[in-house]
């Protein structure tokens, strides 16, 4: 979490998750249109790294509705119902927030009533069965 969004944080984030994830197949990458995301970094780092950029048209904020319902379950179910001292604690909170609780446990109507991570391994066993 830092001040403003750059193009390095969120080369940052992506680099992160592309190790994390070490993925065998090409990976759709969503974005809106900030310069941070049609930058010649972003657009370098795509290709090297074997992912799909997809970019809302400007004022089509459908293409955005899961990123909407991720940060407005974020800020309901915990941001406004802290106070944090810090950048450090709220960066921690957030963490703890999406790594144990949102990602693992928080079942959702839409993905059958299984957490985000219990869909993606059912997507991946699916996919590895094709």
């Amino acid at each position: 979490m830092q001040n403003r969004q750059t193009t390095d944080g969120v080369l940052q984030a992506l680099h992160m998750a592309v190790w994390r994830r070490k993925t065998k197949h090409r990976v759709l990458i969503h974005s809106d249109q900030g310069s941070q995301f049609t930058s010649m970094d972003w657009a370098s780092f795509i290709r090297a790294h074997n992912l799909e950029p997809s970019m809302s048209r400007r004022g089509y904020c459908h293409d955005n509705a899961v990123a909407e319902s991720f940060f407005s379950s974020l800020k309901r179910e915990r941001i406004r119902q802290r106070t944090y001292k810090t950048r450090e604690k709220a960066r921690q909170d957030v963490f703890d927030y999406i790594e144990m609780f949102y990602n693992p446990v928080r079942k959702q109507v839409r993905r059958g009533m299984r957490s985000p991570a219990q869909f993606e391994r059912q997507h991946i066993l699916k996919a590895e069965d094709v």
